[in-house]
């Protein structure tokens, strides 16, 4: 096949992708929206954790909501888990890897914060070790994940809410996760800068 034909074909699976998700997925990314405003207006914080490219969509909605996403406001308490090399590495060197999101949600999450989980297969040991570790400082979660959900689909519970793109291209997932997360940016920022019609 013409590399030029590779990319088309690869544009559009992405839009075909992102046209089966926007129906399953808008209401839960309202949800978890709404969640966010709540656990910020309380006084909480968003610790948002992945690894790979889930890492980076994490760093990017910590990054949005510290800095701003697309409108001028004041920064938003959220911290990406997967930005501080320093504690990753000690704690992967000095315990396991699988713990090097859960020991710092345990160090900073409480009752009131939100936690943010996003891996492509759902399976991660680390995200899921991190869920874990939410459960015990009373934090809801937010996961965000593809395919059938894996290991995360089992540990959601009443107050979490579940994001699922059911595609199989981890490639096409992270695409919708980022699509995801700009959208609940926006919707955040539309809350409580009073602009939701």
């Amino acid at each position: 096949m013409p590399l030029h034909d590779r990319i088309l074909g690869h544009f559009q699976a992405s839009a075909q992708t992102a046209r089966e998700a926007a129906a399953t997925l808008a209401p839960a990314i309202e949800q978890a929206a709404r969640h966010m405003v709540h656990c910020l207006a309380q006084g909480g914080k968003i610790l948002a954790c992945g690894n790979g490219g889930s890492a980076a969509i994490a760093q990017r909605f910590a990054s949005a909501m510290i800095n701003r996403f697309e409108q001028e406001r004041p920064g938003l308490a959220a911290i990406a888990l997967s930005a501080d090399t320093s504690t990753l590495t000690s704690i992967a060197n000095d315990c396991a890897y699988d713990q090097v999101f859960a020991r710092q949600v345990k160090a900073l999450g409480q009752p009131g914060d939100l936690l943010l989980a996003v891996s492509a297969s759902g399976n991660s040991p680390s995200v899921l070790q991190a869920v874990a570790a939410a459960r015990t400082r009373s934090m809801p979660v937010i996961a965000l994940t593809g395919r059938s959900g894996g290991g995360l689909a089992e540990q959601m519970q009443d107050d979490d809410v579940f994001l699922c793109v059911s595609a199989e291209s981890t490639a096409r997932i992270q695409e919708i996760h980022l699509l995801s997360i700009h959208c609940l940016c926006d919707a955040v920022d539309s809350v409580l800068l009073g602009v939701e019609e």
